[in-house]
């Protein structure tokens, strides 16, 4: 009995010691930027066929081995919605980069159409990424719609400099959004609906009366705290809806812009790096298919939101960031579940 109680005892000791040491508070604060301080915000330069620009970033915390940049959605939101994550990473001494893509409010916006695609958009995070000194060692990746589309095209492409994918309330597929969004238009008036519709068909989604009758859609679907949290309301208001108009169509009323089209299902498999996917049960997205792609991925996890909608980091904080949080450390200590596969 003695013997077995320390060969236990020493396991534990052995398996203690093999955890990663926690970054002290002293660390995570620690100024690594030289001259005048500007809260981590950085003007990172961005080369394009078309001319250089630059992008806005925000680096808050510093740890070497987890540093999670933030995707946001549209296209050409901004990084703003995206500010709940402050009141939970920096806790977990996570370090978290907030970005605004080029075209959104807080970085270039130039005016040339082609610069609006996946393949260039993938491009710019692959410079970020360099220009903030991120690796396989310590490199995570976390988009929310849109940038969940960008998310899984840049794990296509670079998922060898990732340590960890987080695609939050996204589906793989346009053409399945597209149909998902027609069963949630069936639970809604059809008198609506119709209107909802009639104004799109006639190019009128400018018109007031059309944000009227979509706002009990995106009550219900796309965030289900209303009014909408400060941060949301900012990241509407800073919109670019020349590019989100382009890439995505006038609203979330479905989809049918450049994306309508896009369509990675076949390709997740290629996926190999730690992937957790996110869907909420009121998503615009639909949470079963979120669901699947974690079982196409090679090492996939999924996490479900009960009371989540498409942004569900606000109305479901609840399960939405033990989730994350927990995903990101298991990723870490090199027990995520399916990294032995």
């Amino acid at each position: 009995m003695k013997r077995a109680l320390c060969f236990s005892l020493a396991c534990f000791l052995f398996i203690s010691c093999q955890q990663k040491k926690p970054v002290s508070v002293e660390d995570y604060f620690a100024t690594v930027d030289s001259g005048v301080q500007v809260a981590g915000i950085k003007m990172i330069p961005i080369q394009t066929p078309v001319g250089n620009f630059k992008v806005w970033t925000k680096r808050i915390g510093n740890n070497p081995r987890i540093k999670i940049l933030l995707l946001h959605g549209g296209p050409a939101m901004t990084h703003e919605y995206m500010e709940c994550f402050e009141s939970f990473f920096p806790k977990q001494g996570f370090e978290m980069i907030e970005y605004d893509q080029l075209g959104s409010y807080y970085s270039d916006q130039p005016k040339d159409s082609s610069l609006w695609t996946t393949e260039r958009f993938t491009e710019e995070v692959e410079q970020v990424r360099k220009a903030l000194g991120l690796n396989k060692d310590n490199f995570y990746l976390l988009g929310n719609s849109w940038g969940g589309i960008l998310a899984m095209e840049y794990a296509l492409k670079y998922q060898d400099n990732l340590k960890g994918l987080i695609i939050s309330n996204m589906m793989a597929s346009c053409p399945d959004y597209g149909k998902y969004n027609l069963l949630l238009q069936q639970q809604m008036d059809k008198t609506v609906v119709d209107s909802i519709m009639l104004l799109q068909n006639k190019g009128m989604v400018n018109n007031p009366r059309y944000d009227a009758l979509l706002a009990g859609y995106y009550d219900a679907h796309l965030c289900r705290i209303v009014p909408n949290p400060d941060p949301v309301h900012r990241s509407f208001k800073h919109a670019n809806m020349e590019i989100y108009t382009m890439m995505q169509g006038p609203s979330e009323f479905g989809i049918s812009g450049r994306l309508a089209n896009w369509d990675i299902k076949s390709r997740l498999k290629e996926i190999k790096v730690p992937t957790l996917t996110i869907g909420g049960k009121f998503d615009t997205m639909d949470p079963e298919h979120m669901k699947w792609m974690s079982t196409q991925v090679q090492h996939g996890q999924y996490l479900f939101c009960p009371t989540g909608s498409h942004l569900c980091m606000w109305d479901d904080q609840e399960h939405y960031y033990p989730g994350v949080i927990g995903f990101i450390k298991d990723v870490d200590e090199g027990v995520f579940p399916a990294a032995g596969k």
